[in-house]
């Protein structure tokens, strides 16, 4: 595939959301900067939450809803911008905010569940009634690690919930129908599917979540997207970087090389939904390109 270098110079780029106007919001973790990404490639700052705002999506009442990691140490070499997920020293907590897009306003929701801390909240996905599903990385510290999970709240503030416990999830995505719930777990190379039961509930019985494909070598996983006929397409880093775009039913999939090993995030847009939108985080650009079908059209946009 071509890709176009719609923007350049993004401080570790992931959760990039299309919008109605043209434009790209991404957030830059190392900046903690959400930014909108003009059609010319102008960035524009949007709101600067602070921490690590890891992911994006637009709510029922057409605010950016952020998942804030808390903020990673980050390490620059020969323009090269690295993590390995470590907790920036003056780290609080991970968290769940709500991003006005006109005034920048920045209003923490969630930074607890039933008293339990979150700890790194990573990717976030709206379903069709206004609730939305997010992923906890867990967070590294110099001598521990904590574990995170899968969560649904509601966009008011007034709940939420832990689902999946003790995982360290990465990426989330919805079927066309609704009716799975697509997660990637980074270090153990899965791509899990769930039944969604009813509104922010999971069948987790006997095991949580089925394997719908898993990845050889150090061919880790990170953020995903879907197309309309359902297909999952999942940054895949390190070992063969790009986009693995994933056939549900068989497990198969095809690998759409990119030029950065951490090759993060996908969002579609576009009058056919075929633009694809790819945050190559190390190098601090969002690339475009022309995907071979079109995606799924979110439940919510701005």
């Amino acid at each position: 595939m071509k890709f176009e270098t719609v923007c350049q110079g993004l401080r570790f780029p992931e959760g990039p959301v299309w919008m109605l106007d043209g434009s790209v919001i991404v957030v830059e973790i190392e900046a903690g900067r959400v930014s909108r990404v003009r059609s010319d490639g102008i960035r524009e700052t949007v709101a600067t939450p602070g921490g690590g705002p890891n992911g994006g999506a637009i709510g029922p009442d057409g605010a950016l809803y952020i998942t804030n990691n808390g903020g990673l140490v980050c390490t620059e070499a020969d323009g090269i911008l690295f993590t390995d997920g470590t907790a920036i020293p003056d780290y609080e907590t991970g968290r769940i905010e709500r991003v006005d897009l006109r005034t920048g306003k920045v209003e923490r929701l969630y930074d607890t569940v039933d008293g339990r801390q979150l700890w790194g909240p990573n990717d976030i996905v709206f379903d069709g009634s206004g609730g939305f599903w997010f992923t906890d990385l867990g967070k590294r510290f110099p001598h521990s690690r904590r574990d995170g999970g899968i969560f649904y709240g509601v966009p008011d503030g007034s709940s939420i919930r832990r689902v999946v416990d003790d995982v360290q999830v990465n990426g989330i995505a919805l079927s066309p129908d609704g009716k799975r719930l697509y997660a990637s777990i980074t270090d153990e190379r899965l791509l899990l599917e769930f039944d969604v039961v009813d509104r922010g509930e999971l069948a987790l019985s006997p095991v949580p979540g089925r394997v719908v494909a898993s990845f050889p070598g150090r061919q880790m996983l990170d953020s995903m997207a879907v197309t309309a006929d359902g297909h999952i397409c999942v940054g895949a880093l390190f070992e063969n970087p790009g986009i693995a775009e994933v056939d549900p039913a068989s497990g198969e999939y095809a690998l759409h090389p990119c030029p950065d090993i951490y090759t993060t995030n996908i969002c579609f847009g576009g009058n056919d939904m075929r633009d694809a939108w790819i945050t190559l985080s190390t190098t601090g650009r969002l690339i475009k390109t022309r995907w071979g079908r079109p995606g799924l059209r979110l439940a919510f946009y701005a």
